[in-house]
Order: C-alpha cells, then sequence, then structure tokens
C-alpha cells in the first residue's frame, strides 16, 4: 500500500509540491501553474494527472483520484487539460481541449477520460499539424490533465500584458464577465473590456458590469507580476470569488504579440478620418481601394476643382494603420501666389465664396458662386456620371483585364469629380447651417424661450422637409469601400434590407407640421422687425434647399459602385482561372501593379494581408491626428460648439456632435454590418462605426441613432432629422463603450449620451 501511495504522488503530483516542473511530464499549463505557486501567487489547489497515470493505476485509478482530491481539498473540481505543446510560447492550444466543471470527487476519472479523448480530436490534429516541430505524434505523446478546485468566481476573464490588437506594451487588456471565464474563452461572449495604462484602467466595452475601476486594475497588477516572473507578455485567466479574492488560474506566454500600431501624423496640420472620403469609410480600408480607388477619387476631386475655379490645390491624405486620413491644404504664400496665377484670379472669389463667405452670408455666396457650382453638377457631371456607368453596363462581362482597368479608371475618376460638387455644394448645407444657428442665438432664441419652438433649436426648422424620403437606390453602399456589397446586392436577401421600407406616415406628418408650426412663430416673434423678418425668410429658404440638395448629391454619388464591383468580380475570376489567386474575392487584397503583371506566389501575399486587414480594422482608430494650423483652426469643432445647445456634460456621458435634436431612452443596438439589420428592432437606439445610404431602412425603426464617426453633415445626421430621430454622432468609441441590450438616453442637441447604471 506504502509503494502505491508513493507512486500516486509520483503519477499524481500536487501543484505545490512539483519540485521538476518538466513539460514533458506535467504540461506547460500545469508547469506553468506549480512556478506561480512557488513563487506565492494565489493558485487554486489542484494536481496533475500525467499521461501514463491511469493506465499504470489501473483498477486503482478511482479510489487514488480519490486520495489525490482529499489532499488538496473539498470539490467541486475543474478538470482540464495540460497538454504536452500546449502554452508555450511558439504555439498555444488554448481552447482547443475540453473542460469540465463542477465535478464531484467520484466522478474525476470519467471527466479526465473525456479531457484526455478530445485531446485527440480531428480539430486538435489539424491544428497540430500546422505545429508539427512541437511534438511529432501527439497520440503517442498523451494528454497530462489538470485537476483544481473549483473556484466559484463572481467574474472572472482574461488579461494580457501586451495590447494584442495595437501591440502596446504598457497596455495591460483586461476582459471580463460575470460568473464563469468560460463563456469568454469559448468564444461564446464577447465580454467588457477594459485598458489599463501606468497603473489606472478605463472600460473600452460596456458589458454586465462584471468589474469595478479598481479591480480592473488588481488584476493588471497581477498580471504584469506574473510577467516579470516569466520574462515574456502574458495571457492570464483569473477569477474573483464571492469574497473578493482574485485567483490566477492559468498563465502561458502570449503567442502572437504584433508589433506596437502607433498613430502618428502622416504631416503637418490637422488629419481627419471622418471628413470628405473618410465620412463614407466606417473600417481600415482594403488594399485594392486604398491603392487604387483612392488616388483615382482624389484625382477625379482635383479635376472637377479645375474645372470650377482653373485651380487645384490637393488636399493631402494617408493611409494609416490601414485608415483613411485627410487633411486641407495649409495655405502659405507660395500657394496663395500659385493660385493667383494659374486661376488668373478667379480662385481668390470663388474660394472666397464657398470656403468663407458661405458661413456668414450663405444667401449671397449662393448667389455668386454656389448655384453656378449646382447646375454644373445637374447640367454636366452628373450626365456624365450616368451615361458612363450605363456603358460600362455593356461591356464588363466580356472585357480583358486591361479594358476593365480603363473602366475601373473611368468610373472612379468621374465619381472623384462628382465628389467634388458633393464637398462645395451640398457641403454647403452644414456651413450655412451655422449662420442660421447664430441667428438664433442672436435674434431668436430670448424671444422664444418658453415655447415649444425655442426648447426645440434651429434644427427644427430643417427637418421634415420631404413627404417621405425616396426609395433606396440599389447602389447605395454600405461602405464606399467596394469590398462591401451593395444594396442592391444585398436585396437578394430581404431580411439584410429593404428598398421598400416605410417610414410611419404619422410620423413624418408630425415632422412637417412641427416645421411649419415652427417657422410660422419664428415670423411671429420677428414681425416688427422687417429686417430681421427678411433676412430670416432668406436665411431658412436657403437652409432648406441645400439641406435637401446635400441629401440629393450623396445618394448618387456611388452611382457607378455596382459596375465597380463587377469590373473586380471579374478581374478576380481572370486571376483565378489563370491560378494566381485562389478566389476572385482574393482580387480585393491585391494591387493594380500586381493585377497588371500578375505575378506568381500571390497566395501567400493575399493571405497575409487579409490577415493584415483584419487586425486594422478592429483598431481603434483615432477621429484625429495631429493639430489644426493656427491660421484655418478646426472648422468642424467650431460648428460643433455653434450647433451645440448645452455645454454641461453630465457626469459619465459620452460626448458627439449634436446632429439630431431630440431626447431618447432606449435599449441599444451595435450593428456592425448588413448581417446584423434583421435583428434590429423597432425602437431601440442605433449604435454604428458609421453610417451610409443603404442603412437607411433602420432609421425608419430607430429610436435614436449614435456613430464612432461622422460630423454635423455626414449621412447619419442628416437622415435622422428626416425621421424625426435625435442623433449624436462623433463619438469616436461609442461601439466599444456600449453594448446591445444596455439602456442609454442620448440627447441630440446636447451631443450627449449617458449610459443607464
Amino acid at each position: 500500500m506504502v509503494a502505491v501511495r508513493l507512486d500516486e504522488v509520483r503519477l499524481l503530483p500536487q501543484l505545490a509540491e512539483i519540485d521538476d516542473p518538466r513539460s514533458e511530464w506535467i504540461g506547460s499549463k500545469a508547469a506553468n501553474l506549480s512556478r506561480a505557486v512557488a513563487r506565492g501567487f494565489r493558485v487554486p489547489d489542484g494536481f496533475v494527472v500525467i499521461p501514463t497515470a491511469l493506465r499504470t493505476l489501473g483498477e486503482e485509478a478511482d479510489e487514488a483520484l480519490g486520495r489525490a482530491a482529499d489532499r488538496i481539498g473539498p470539490g467541486p473540481f475543474a478538470v482540464r487539460s495540460s497538454a504536452i505543446a500546449e502554452d508555450l510560447a511558439d504555439a498555444s492550444y488554448a481552447g482547443l481541449y475540453e473542460t469540465v466543471l463542477n465535478v464531484e470527487r467520484g466522478g474525476l476519472a470519467e471527466a479526465i477520460r473525456h479531457v484526455i479523448a478530445s485531446g485527440l480530436d480531428a480539430r486538435v490534429t489539424a491544428y497540430h499539424g500546422t505545429q508539427s516541430t512541437l511534438v511529432p505524434d501527439l497520440d503517442s505523446a498523451g494528454v497530462p490533465v489538470l485537476v483544481q478546485q473549483m473556484v466559484h468566481p463572481m467574474s472572472a476573464g482574461v488579461a494580457f500584458t501586451a495590447n494584442p490588437l495595437t501591440g502596446r506594451r504598457d497596455e495591460t487588456v483586461v476582459t471580463a464577465v460575470a460568473g464563469l471565464a468560460e463563456p469568454l474563452v469559448s468564444g461564446e461572449a464577447v465580454g467588457e473590456e477594459w485598458v489599463v495604462r501606468e497603473g489606472r484602467a478605463s472600460r473600452t466595452r460596456a458589458g454586465d458590469g462584471a468589474l469595478e475601476t479598481g479591480q480592473a486594475e488588481a488584476i493588471a497588477t497581477l498580471a504584469r507580476r506574473v510577467e516579470a516572473e516569466f520574462g515574456s507578455p502574458q495571457d492570464i485567466e483569473w477569477a474573483i470569488d464571492a469574497d473578493g479574492t482574485l485567483f490566477l488560474t492559468q498563465a502561458r506566454p502570449m503567442t502572437a504579440v504584433v508589433d506596437a500600431v502607433e498613430w502618428v501624423p502622416p504631416g503637418p496640420g490637422l488629419w481627419a478620418r471622418n471628413f470628405r472620403i473618410g465620412e463614407w469609410l466606417p473600417e481600415a480600408m482594403t488594399p485594392l481601394f486604398a491603392d487604387w480607388i483612392i488616388p483615382q477619387l482624389e484625382s477625379g476631386y482635383l479635376n472637377g476643382m479645375w474645372k470650377s475655379a482653373r485651380v487645384q490645390v490637393p488636399f493631402r491624405y494617408a493611409t494609416v494603420n490601414g485608415w483613411y486620413y485627410n487633411a486641407t491644404p495649409i495655405p502659405s504664400p507660395r500657394t496663395l501666389w500659385r493660385v493667383m496665377v494659374e486661376s488668373r484670379g478667379r480662385a481668390p472669389w470663388f474660394l472666397y465664396n464657398v470656403l468663407a463667405r458661405v458661413s456668414r452670408n450663405p444667401v449671397a455666396a449662393d448667389r455668386s458662386a454656389i448655384h453656378r457650382l449646382e447646375m454644373e453638377w445637374r447640367d454636366d457631371t452628373l450626365p456624365t456620371y450616368r451615361r458612363l456607368v450605363s456603358a460600362a453596363e455593356t461591356e464588363v462581362d466580356a472585357a480583358g483585364i486591361e479594358r476593365l482597368v480603363e473602366i475601373v479608371n473611368d468610373i472612379s475618376s468621374v465619381a472623384g469629380s462628382y465628389l467634388w460638387f458633393l464637398a462645395v455644394v451640398g457641403g454647403s448645407a452644414w456651413k450655412m447651417e451655422g449662420a442660421l444657428a447664430k441667428f438664433w442665438a442672436g435674434h431668436l432664441a430670448a424671444r422664444l424661450t418658453s415655447t415649444a419652438v425655442g426648447a426645440a433649436g434651429h434644427q427644427v426648422l430643417l427637418r421634415g422637409l420631404s413627404d417621405a424620403p425616396p426609395k433606396l437606390p440599389g447602389h447605395a453602399v454600405f461602405s464606399l469601400d467596394w469590398y462591401f456589397p451593395t444594396a442592391g446586392e444585398n436585396n437578394a436577401d430581404p431580411a439584410t434590407v429593404s428598398s421598400t421600407a416605410t417610414v410611419d406616415q404619422a410620423r413624418t406628418s408630425t415632422l412637417v407640421s412641427e416645421r411649419q408650426t415652427a417657422e410660422e412663430t419664428c415670423r411671429q416673434a420677428l414681425a416688427n422687425n422687417g429686417r430681421l423678418l427678411n433676412k430670416f425668410n432668406d436665411l431658412l429658404a436657403v437652409n432648406q434647399r441645400f439641406a435637401a440638395l446635400r441629401e440629393e448629391q450623396a445618394r448618387d454619388l456611388t452611382l457607378g459602385w455596382p459596375v465597380l464591383r463587377q469590373c473586380a468580380h471579374r478581374l478576380g475570376t481572370l486571376l483565378r482561372r489563370a491560378g494566381m489567386i485562389g478566389d476572385a474575392d482574393d482580387i480585393f487584397f491585391l494591387t493594380l501593379s500586381e493585377i497588371r503583371a500578375t505575378p506568381e506566389g500571390l497566395a501567400a501575399t493575399v493571405q497575409e494581408r487579409r490577415r493584415l486587414w483584419g487586425r486594422q480594422r478592429r483598431l481603434p482608430a483615432p477621429l484625429t491626428l495631429g493639430e489644426p494650423p493656427r491660421l484655418i483652426g478646426d472648422p468642424i469643432a467650431h460648428a460643433v460648439t455653434t450647433a451645440r445647445t448645452g455645454h454641461q456634460t453630465p457626469e459619465g456621458a459620452i460626448l458627439g456632435h449634436p446632429a439630431s435634436i431630440g431626447r431618447a431612452t432606449g435599449r441599444v443596438r451595435v450593428v456592425y454590418s448588413p448581417a446584423d439589420f434583421a435583428s434590429f428592432r423597432q425602437g431601440e437606439i442605433l449604435v454604428a462605426k458609421a453610417t451610409a445610404p443603404a442603412w437607411t431602412p433602420l432609421f425608419a425603426r430607430a429610436a435614436g441613432v449614435i456613430t464612432d464617426g461622422g460630423t454635423l453633415a455626414a449621412h447619419a445626421s442628416l437622415i435622422a432629422r428626416e425621421y424625426g430621430i435625435p442623433a449624436v454622432v462623433g463619438t469616436g468609441n461609442a461601439t466599444t463603450q456600449l453594448s446591445t441590450g444596455q439602456l442609454v438616453t442620448l440627447d441630440g442637441a446636447a451631443g450627449t449620451v449617458v449610459p443607464h447604471p
């Protein structure tokens, strides 16, 4: 009996008694935890079942396991793999072996056999095949099993001592759920997320309130201590029990620590990702769009500028970690002189009207310059764009590579010219609104203090401008990046998006009535001052016309996108047939030069770029980089300040741009893509990175809208007004700060979102 008990100590060693934590006997997980126990970390008591234990113990196995369990304390127990190749620095099998929880003393043998069997699962064998240098034969190596006392946690989760997304070594990322960590580890739950930097924690993704700030900081401290002990970035699992005791339940090296991501301005001045083209790009760009379509759009934009002003002053643009950023030109004596000479004196007067005068005297700016631009767009650019798209539609299916390249160049260049007119004509709407807001503040706010119209603010005059929004066109996009399908393509699945979504007619009628009442109330308030009344009428007319015009122009910007996507898929099909790529969609992860040269070995390139894009699109990209030039300042920030009705931000509120007036309290629904549209319910608060025209049907069901990106002139701002719902845009991180089902109150006039406890 004594010999058997000594044999049990060797075959079933306790974590606290392992003198030689060799991975080949006890597995890396148990080795790491035994080392942690020896260094004083609080780890649930446990023992290891080495690979040969059950076979050696034979019929004595059940009793021996019971005695081993008695040595570490009462159950229930957690039984999990500590496989030989698990948790090494160059390969982690985390999540590939099954775990059995709440196992009683008498069920240990069965649970252990179940875990061992899961080690032979095909999915482990397949993964092992990609890491074949670690263990030559998984079957013969066996599976060590770790048995530990269960912690009954109030909260549990994981922590990384290097940010797995950005690579930053000075950030610890803590993810938590209430209760057991298994739903988080298995991917069934997302959990709330905290980032701890310099000992201070901030929540970056909302959840179920699993942690308080101090607990997140304590977990980060624990993780950093583990990192210091093991000498490399660590991925730990932890649990906090009902007494508030923090346990370390796993420690393993991070297997793929990415290079640190830096958000460095690509040049002087202020760089924004939610302005111009960036408004239409809610995430990182695919390589082909960034390499080919963006330069064509920017070139076409300059062509449109030349046609209108006889000068080209390029907006600066750059790709930063896959994201589009752009900046206004920085004025200099040399630039101003070139503008004068090239335009033969025409440009200064033109630029004065479309950039400066439009904000102070929009009626005069419209009369002097902008109306002419509108007619150029109506009479020339839009018809040219339509003709080009119609002609291309007949060619794509039979075109070769070079002709397809020509079609894409032609359409995207004209789209760029169209974008110029959208910027200077439709884009005048938000500048003109600044003049209306100032007039309201200076001449109407005090007169209307005690009225419902006064409480609503100037935006009530810009709502209900049409009886019903127009039908959603098939060329409407979810993102300007041509990787994503258009609304017309998605209509094949009616559960995803419907172009026939109807607006509540009663609500629309109410908006029209409220606007008309507000107009009359304002006129009555100014009735005794004919000069101000006339100015109000002029300001109102020009603002309402351009508010509608901006959305009319935006609707057809992507007229050519169905054809562009047909060209891309045709190119992908041709390269696939030639054996250059494995799938037609791989085309979006090439460059134009690669398409033309058709080199070999593109499969590995595509795979790596897909991986990088998948990482970049999850990055929390800042809305701006750098600082605005002193001479220009930040016109968007100035417009936001002018539009905001209150300057007191409630404690804990998320602050954004006051895009559409009103208050709403409701449950959040975070929507990332068209795949989420069908789950959106009537009366929910839509939270998205950004919206584009193809998102419009959701506005008919939403009680309010919150976006990460966008400005006062963005799609979400304008459509929210048409639907009479409050909107807060430009929050930067609402999609990570809020979670589906969370109760919030948004104030579209103040630009605030207040999460409820």
